[in-house]
């Protein structure tokens, strides 16, 4: 028997809305007692004090891409799950934009047979929607769904709409999340930086927030035809926010997420072309920052995807409009979030933690973590006050495409636990 106490920690439960100072007692990877002080343990048992520190269910994330197969000079299977652990998320679900695309259940297995051996982390896997996510021709969606993808996505625009619809039509059975990145490639024309002074300033190709708007309003008006539930992608300005706002206020069965970069950046920081701020959507104008961060508060938006996107030294060692868009951002997003939201007393510890954690998993139509007695220990320990910096020493990402890189961070993940393990 293996017996774990962790004393004192500040227990974040979003599925309970409670923050509290706590003992968490834990027996072979089951919670057997929460209490304000737990003196009835077995004998043997250790002992972790964390005073200061912050408990929580396992972080999870909705999209983020894996460099294996196909690129595994940018992040390797095991690297991309070192980062997932040393960021405290205990989900992963990844994209299937890999090199074969996951369009078939032999590359599922392939995947799975990969990581047979790593339990510390769950990883789901998104089904392609179009065939090497080219946008061209639907896959077998129902071999897909056999198979057991959590969902269906291609991580990329899907420009004819036609064959959005016909998805959804064709994906009402399976019961099973579509998520889509709303974005019209023929609107953004190459576009790096979103329009406006801004961009201007910077004398980048800017791309109209109406890339994004007109495709979200166009998937919009094929959830009210067929009323399936859709999860919206990378929502990145302040007219998508209100898009959302009133689609949800007329009932239409839709989620909706932005990714962590676009919560705390905006185009004024391009000002350096650093080309890990190349980012696809491009990051937005300080009232689509203000937008997305209100809403959060208003519960328009429901979570925050991570959308780690690696890329090596060389891919990024470009100017910037020819860089290949993403970052890096497992190891990063929780801190750097922390110090801007919590810390600064702008949204509350739950609120955050709610928006990388229990939402992500309601989105995917997953049970969310929770802490309480008879379930699994799936946890996140975190101490908001460690300082470390940024380096490829300390990532544990085999890409290390950051703005942060060099610059010291307050917030690092102490351990984590997972499910029954």
């Amino acid at each position: 028997m293996t017996s774990i106490l962790l004393s004192q920690a500040r227990v974040l439960n979003p599925v309970y809305d409670t923050d509290q100072i706590a003992d968490v007692l834990i027996i072979d990877g089951i919670i057997a007692s929460v209490d304000d002080l737990i003196h009835d343990r077995p004998q043997g048992t250790t002992v972790i004090d964390c005073t200061g520190l912050v408990l929580g269910p396992g972080l999870v994330d909705m999209y983020s891409h894996s460099g294996e197969p196909g690129f595994e000079e940018r992040e390797t299977l095991d690297s991309l799950l070192k980062a997932a652990i040393a960021g405290g998320f205990t989900r992963l679900t990844l994209l299937p934009d890999t090199h074969p695309a996951i369009d078939h259940p032999a590359q599922l297995e392939w995947m799975r047979t990969q990581l047979r051996h790593c339990p510390a982390v769950q990883v789901a896997y998104w089904g392609a929607l179009t065939l090497g996510t080219k946008g061209q021709q639907m896959s077998e969606l129902a071999e897909l769904a056999d198979a057991g993808v959590i969902g269906f996505a291609d991580g990329k625009p899907l420009a004819n709409l036609a064959l959005v619809r016909r998805s959804l039509e064709y994906a009402q059975p399976f019961n099973k999340p579509l998520a889509f990145w709303c974005c019209d490639p023929d609107l953004t024309n190459g576009g790096v930086v979103r329009e406006g002074i801004a961009a201007l300033r910077l004398g980048l190709p800017n791309s109209p927030a109406i890339a994004e708007t007109a495709a979200i309003a166009a998937l919009l008006e094929c959830v009210v035809d067929i009323q399936l539930p859709v999860h919206i992608m990378r929502v990145s300005t302040a007219r998508s926010v209100e898009l959302i706002r009133a689609a949800k206020a007329r009932g239409l069965p839709i989620t909706a997420s932005t990714t962590w970069i676009h919560l705390l950046l905006n185009v004024n920081d391009i000002h350096s072309y650093h080309t890990s701020l190349r980012v696809e959507p491009p990051l937005g104008n300080p009232s689509d920052q203000a937008a997305l961060i209100q809403g959060f508060k208003d519960g328009v938006l429901d979570a925050i995807a991570i959308d780690h996107t690696p890329y090596t030294y060389e891919e990024k060692t470009v100017a910037f409009a020819e860089s290949p868009p993403g970052a890096i951002g497992l190891e990063l997003a929780l801190p750097l979030l922390w110090q801007a939201f919590v810390t600064s007393e702008d949204w509350t510890a739950l609120a955050l933690w709610r928006s990388l954690s229990t939402h992500p998993a309601l989105c995917l139509q997953q049970n969310p973590g929770a802490i309480a007695p008879g379930l699994p220990a799936e946890l996140t320990l975190f101490d908001p006050q460690q300082v470390w910096q940024v380096a490829p020493t300390t990532l544990q990402s085999q890409s290390h495409n950051t703005s942060w890189l060099g610059q010291e961070v307050v917030g690092k993940v102490v351990r984590t636990w997972q499910a029954g393990q």
